[in-house]
């Protein structure tokens, strides 16, 4: 069995930054293996005009307050942010982390972002192929800026687009995240490794993670190939999800 990680994501939303640090101490000291935020400018749920923290500089934060769990977005919007400059801020958060992030992407979906700061919303078409055009580019800055990041950096790419997402994790990606089922999750799975024979790329170098649906068995996701599970938590901090699958890892046979 390949080896199961256990990650949270933390809603950097109605809330406070104290608050926000002792939730990323208290899942590395639970034993979380990674340990993310969300990319957003405003609230996704509750009170939309409520607390909300920018991703990337929580995420420099993140990094001085933990040691050993890996950091990232879940996901980056690509969209955001020009990629060259992106790259220069993960290799950045690379350097501060010890090397512990996972640069998370994606093509970006929240309108509200768009609209308030002033970017182009554009079709989710346009978006992809930004999303497409931005990936050789952070690879390229990150092979070439100085100082070099301290390991290559793993990209995650979020979504399941069947078409353009999943092509370019297999291009691209060292962890592909995606939603829904278990049954969905091996449907997803077997596009992607499909997309990996097209492009020559071994799909076993790709690690699979979930954000779990409600109501569905770990055991369910690890059967179809599912290694990684990320739990997403809002204030008040209930880790209780948490906490089960990690008993749940500590009883599986090696």
């Amino acid at each position: 069995m390949s080896q199961i990680r256990i990650g949270v994501q933390l809603h950097p939303q109605h809330t406070t930054w104290d608050s926000f640090a002792d939730a990323v101490r208290h899942a590395e000291a639970l034993g979380c293996d990674t340990i993310w935020n969300w990319d957003h400018f405003f609230p996704l749920y509750g009170d939309a005009q409520g607390n909300h923290f920018e991703g990337w500089t929580l995420l420099s934060a993140m990094a001085t307050i933990t040691k050993r769990a890996e950091i990232g977005c879940l996901v980056s919007c690509n969209s955001y942010r020009n990629p060259a400059l992106l790259s220069n801020m993960a290799k950045t958060v690379d350097h501060i982390s010890g090397g512990r992030l996972i640069c998370g992407l994606g093509a970006g979906w929240f309108e509200r972002d768009y609209n308030e700061y002033g970017y182009e919303f554009g079709t989710a078409g346009d978006r992809l192929r930004a999303l497409g055009a931005a990936l050789p580019i952070i690879q390229q800055r990150w092979a070439i800026d100085v100082p070099a990041p301290l390991r290559p950096i793993p990209i995650l790419i979020g979504g399941g687009g069947e078409k353009v997402t999943l092509r370019l994790t297999a291009q691209y990606a060292n962890i592909w995240h995606g939603f829904g089922t278990a049954a969905i999750l091996r449907h997803k799975n077997t596009i992607l490794d499909e997309w990996c024979a097209n492009v020559g790329r071994d799909p076993q170098a790709i690690e699979r993670s979930v954000s779990p649906a409600k109501g569905e068995s770990l055991d369910a996701y690890v059967e179809v190939g599912v290694t990684h599970f990320i739990f997403g938590i809002g204030e008040p901090w209930d880790f209780s999800a948490v906490e089960a699958a990690l008993r749940w890892r500590s009883q599986l046979i090696p």
